[in-house]
């Protein structure tokens, strides 16, 4: 039985015989918890707060959030022939009939203000180059609350002509467009990903512990812990932004750490019951190390993703909330919630055994492959320690010439998206026109900007677009956004790519400061789709080193201060190190040149997404984490029967639980491998390899050979061996 009251107990275990004393006021706590987080989420939801952009396109986006109105959204149609070899645009028929048709419906349609022609007298520069398309722009009329109903009539309008014009393509593509089908497409994707991701993750489960009520046990934690974890998120959205992105990674990682947690405390315990303690007693061994190894394993988490913060992004600050809820609820709930659920199940955990399965699944036995494996690399280390540093080193390589370059939505979607094609075709007619650079004018002392001279200037910076060799196109678009005047510039290149790098450059530091910048009084600033990326890449590049430094040292000093050993430090984060590097190579090797693209179907876009690299490096620098602080605890544990048995005794008896793990947060994040976003799909490769990688080559391989080389060094002198069969307080000197 638990007893009373151990002062000398670990926290963890007095917790859970707390939790074990007192089942009801737990359970009913756990259930408040979530109840009154989800109501939060209701009832103090407020207006959710934007996120503002680093750099350059930051200012441009304060000086318009400042105004008494609002930039309006514009919108392009392509109009084209369908059918190849037909005439230029200007002596086609159909296609001036059908614009002519368009531009008149959506102006008698009063959800639109500001069509500009191909056919107007003007309307040269809406002609492409090669003569054969033709651009209609226009704006969405009305206040902010109509906006969205003025731009869903004016989108039916343009369906209508286009049925009244069958050989003609008219292509809707523009602000509002493309954001409402990546906002779909993302909404789309996590809906998806809740529908894929529980029913497997709960197959695998049943696979693991072959009993229903045991696999049920760690999907009900993980998925409260998920939804109060967003229902906290709606009340602190109020004050730091949090993204559609952040809510999908919160839901990975939520499901990942939670079960993780759960599924070392349950094997535990399913282990100490096995070896003959009563229900009460396995709880209070499993609490004295598991529950020590996922409170170690989560402030690992909670730290690392925190080192996001010194990005100073707001968006990374949201996703470092985000992760430091989720986990901490998960922490709470595996040394909590789960200690008092499994005194109250007893033996009817094992309930609803699958046959053939339940039997051998409950006894959690030994892994003979992973002991076999670990003693064949600990009689030869050096050798099998090489040759698997030498893969992981051989996989890293693809990852030296890794390109950062966030896709377009035109590159994240699939072109088969109605919009996105039309985006598309429109971008290789008119350069730049979908991804244009905002340039934002305002008046140094306040008021309003517009006057005759700063007009001249534009028109000066007009003429200018036609002697930068093609970097900037027209046409320009120039709209008064209450007292800051906005003009568009289509740029060169595909949005962001180095073509459009290259343009944005030249706008900033040649075009704009001999032309606006001439102007008296005027403060110009650039924002748009490539100049936010490359001022977010910017500001990551010039963090990365603050953030990297940040997450190693806080990852060293908790593995020295659960382990008590540098040596084991040191290990530890180099093995994770290589596992990440791999994964690193591995994730340029498919997205960035293009490999399995049609298997995973995505279309390469020469690059991978700016943010991940880091992301994925403190966040696995954390998870992986979990696999090495429980199989050393392990190993610890059996230092009385010699180094190498110990290394042989505590790979093979942790093989099941981390193998389980593993196969439940590969699962997990390969779901999104199947999701229509490439960022998505790009997080859920790189991810699931490197946990994949960690799991197998480096849990089974290198740390075995590893800590084999380094023999009894590798743990503080002076620190005694357990005597067979007991039990170490992890906490405890003899630990």
């Amino acid at each position: 039985m638990l007893p009373e009251n151990n002062s000398r107990a670990p926290v963890t275990e007095r917790i859970a015989a707390w939790s074990v004393r007192h089942r009801a006021i737990t359970l009913v706590g756990w259930v408040t918890l979530v109840a009154l987080a989800l109501l939060s989420g209701t009832l103090l939801d407020g207006e959710s707060r934007r996120s503002t952009d680093p750099g350059e396109s930051g200012r441009a986006q304060t000086a318009l959030n400042a105004q008494s109105t609002f930039d309006p959204m514009r919108e392009n149609v392509l109009v084209q022939a369908k059918g190849p070899g037909s005439p230029p645009f200007t002596t086609n028929d159909e296609l001036r009939r059908a614009t002519d048709d368009l531009v008149t419906t959506l102006i008698r349609s009063g959800a639109v203000v500001d069509v500009r022609s191909p056919l107007a007298a003007d309307g040269a520069e809406r002609i492409s180059q090669d003569g054969k398309s033709g651009l209609v722009g226009f704006s969405i009329a009305g206040g902010e609350k109509d906006i969205r109903p003025n731009f869903e009539a004016a989108a039916a309008q343009v369906e209508q002509v286009a049925a009244r014009h069958p050989s003609v393509r008219l292509g809707l593509s523009g602000d509002l467009s493309l954001s409402t089908v990546v906002d779909k497409g993302i909404r789309e994707d996590v809906e998806r990903s809740e529908l894929l991701s529980l029913p497997m993750t709960l197959v695998i489960l049943l696979i693991v512990f072959g009993a229903l009520v045991a696999a049920s046990v760690p999907l009900l934690l993980a998925g409260t812990s998920v939804a109060a974890t967003f229902g906290f998120l709606s009340v602190v959205d109020d004050f730091t932004p949090i993204n559609s992105a952040t809510t999908v990674i919160t839901l990975l990682i939520g499901m990942a750490v939670g079960i993780d947690y759960s599924l070392f405390f349950l094997r535990r315990q399913r282990e100490e019951r096995a070896r003959g303690h009563g229900v009460d007693d396995a709880i209070r061994i499993s609490a004295r190390t598991s529950g020590h190894v996922v409170v170690v394993s989560g402030v690992t988490v909670v730290l690392c993703v925190s080192g996001l913060v010194f990005t100073g992004l707001d968006n990374f600050r949201g996703l470092a909330i985000s992760t430091a809820f989720v986990v901490g609820l998960a922490v709470l709930g595996a040394v909590t919630v789960l200690p008092a659920l499994l005194s109250l199940l007893g033996g009817k955990v094992d309930r609803g055994r699958i046959p053939w399965l339940g039997k051998r699944r409950t006894a959690a036995e030994t892994s003979r492959f992973w002991t076999a494996t670990a003693r064949v690399v600990t009689r030869r280390p050096a050798l099998w320690g090489g040759l698997a540093t030498a893969l992981l080193i051989l996989l890293t390589l693809p990852a030296l010439g890794m390109r950062l370059r966030d896709p377009t939505p035109a590159e994240s979607l699939p072109r088969s998206m109605t919009t996105i094609d039309a985006a598309v075709r429109t971008q290789e007619a008119f350069p730049g026109v979908v991804y244009p650079a905002t340039v934002v004018l305002t008046a140094e002392n306040g008021g309003p900007v517009d006057s005759p001279a700063l007009r001249s200037a534009i028109t000066g910076l007009d003429r200018r677009i036609g002697e930068t060799g093609g970097a900037l196109n027209k046409p320009i678009a120039v709209a008064n956004v209450g007292d800051a005047v906005v003009v568009r510039v289509p740029l060169s290149g595909a949005g962001r790519d180095p073509r459009a790098d290259a343009a944005l450059a030249k706008l900033r530091t040649e075009v704009l400061p001999a032309t606006i910048g001439r102007v008296d009084g005027v403060e110009y600033a650039v924002s748009g789709r490539t100049a936010n990326a490359r001022d977010f890449a910017d500001r990551v590049i010039e963090r990365m080193p603050l953030v990297f430094g940040f997450v190693l040292l806080a990852a060293f000093v908790l593995l020295l201060l659960a382990f008590r050993s540098v040596a084991v430090s040191l290990v530890s984060i180099l093995l994770n190190l290589l596992s990440i590097g791999a994964a690193y190579g591995v994730l340029t090797w498919i997205f960035q040149d293009g490999h399995f693209a049609s298997l995973l179907g995505f279309t390469p876009y020469g690059g991978v997404v700016g943010w991940l690299p880091m992301f994925m490096f403190v966040l696995l620098l954390g998870l992986s984490m979990d696999y090495h602080i429980f199989i050393l605890s392990r190993i610890r544990e059996r230092r009385a029967e010699g180094a190498v048995a110990a290394i042989v005794r505590g790979t093979g008896t942790s093989a099941g639980v981390v193998s389980s793990a593993a196969v439940i947060m590969v699962g997990v994040f390969s779901v999104f491998i199947t999701l229509s976003a490439i960022e998505y799909k790009m997080m859920g490769a790189g991810m699931a390899v490197a946990v994949l990688i960690d799991a197998t080559l480096v849990r089974g391989v290198l740390l075995p050979a590893y800590l084999a080389l380094l023999g009894e060094r590798v743990w503080r002198p002076g620190r005694k061996p357990v005597a067979p069969g007991r039990v170490p307080e992890l906490s405890s000197p003899n630990a």
